[in-house]
């Protein structure tokens, strides 16, 4: 069921922030949500990065919560989202691009070093940080996404005999054909895919179903089954589709079209201990990252606590935020006060 409504998820209109550009980069204008202005400056700033397809508002369950501990919390919509601002080359998604906004958008706000909350993209975002951006970096937090090493597209073309029209991330490669297939369906893509998660016999029960797994829910969104119960209200899903009608999906998907850049440029993401306060949180039942990617974690990472939120899928921020955020705040305050 969806989580109670209340009146302070209604967070402040987002506002503008312009980034200056950089060598080879231009200015880019993020909107950004910001909770907590007047908090404690001894404290880290915490820096929420939403996934696909998402946007800061994703984390309006988090902002309040960690504002009322005591901490600055800040949700930009990311580069190509939303109120940001979505440059047309591909390649102005790669990992050095989105963590440099983060890294700008911190110095643009005064911000010194902060504790980087990533869920989904966002989270393999964050995980970048220690390696590309570690003067900026206080702590991280995977919400779902664990540190683990940048996947390539030859290695996803292998699980699913080169068939890329069974691999959501491969069929996105084309510029151009995600987009024009899912655009005209924005209503069923939030509609049936931003629901609770259902035990992971039941997914695997749906996907074999046709004798081959098939791991591509996007390709054809109105024939999609809807499973697993709401987990937003009516008001608040009707929010991402008015976003995503407006924006389209090209933005969000160009992340995905960076997945063999990232490898090739970045070799040290996500390969050692990030030197920081670590924090997963899994949900028990995400069929995208499931708990055990996460479960080795602490052969890495020396100063890693880890939790599975129990009878959770994949947008468990959304599905179960009361347990999210005594998690979360826990560890923020005993990791750095409050």
């Amino acid at each position: 069921m969806p989580a109670p409504h209340d009146p302070v998820l209604d967070i402040a209109e987002a506002r503008l922030v312009t980034l200056p550009s950089r060598p080879g980069r231009g200015a880019l204008t993020m909107s950004v949500h910001e909770v907590g202005s007047d908090a404690d400056p001894t404290l880290p700033v915490v820096v929420f990065s939403h996934g696909f397809p998402e946007l800061g508002y994703s984390w309006r369950y988090q902002l309040p919560a960690v504002a009322a501990a005591g901490f600055r919390a800040i949700a930009p919509d990311q580069r190509g989202y939303g109120g940001t601002d979505a440059p047309e080359a591909i390649e102005a998604y790669d990992l050095g691009s989105l963590c440099g906004d983060l890294d700008l958008l911190c110095e643009q706000l005064g911000i010194e070093r902060a504790v980087f909350v990533g869920h989904d993209w966002g989270g393999a975002v964050a995980w970048a940080m220690p390696a590309l951006r570690p003067q900026r970096v206080a702590g991280i937090v995977g919400v779902c996404t664990p540190m683990m090493a940048l996947p390539t597209t030859d290695l996803l073309e292998s699980l699913v005999d080169g068939d890329i029209q069974r691999q959501y991330m491969l069929w996105f490669q084309e510029p151009g054909v995600a987009e024009a297939a899912m655009e005209p369906h924005i209503g069923d893509l939030f509609h049936k895919l931003m629901v609770g998660g259902i035990p992971p016999e039941e997914v695997l029960e749906r996907l074999e179903s046709t004798g081959k797994v098939d791991m591509n829910p996007f390709r054809d969104l109105a024939a999609l089954e809807s499973v697993g119960e709401p987990i937003v209200s009516d008001a608040e899903i009707d929010r991402y589709i008015e976003t995503f009608r407006r924006t389209g999906l090209r933005g969000g998907v160009n992340w995905y079209r960076n997945m063999d850049r990232n490898v090739a440029l970045y070799p040290s993401v996500a390969r050692s201990d990030p030197g920081v306060p670590a924090l997963m949180l899994a949900a028990e039942w995400d069929p995208a990252l499931p708990p055990a990617l996460s479960e080795r974690m602490g052969d890495v990472i020396a100063d890693l606590e880890r939790h599975v939120i129990p009878r959770a899928g994949h947008w468990v921020q959304q599905e179960a935020p009361v347990e999210v955020n005594e998690l979360l705040i826990g560890w923020l305050t005993r990791r750095f006060g409050g």
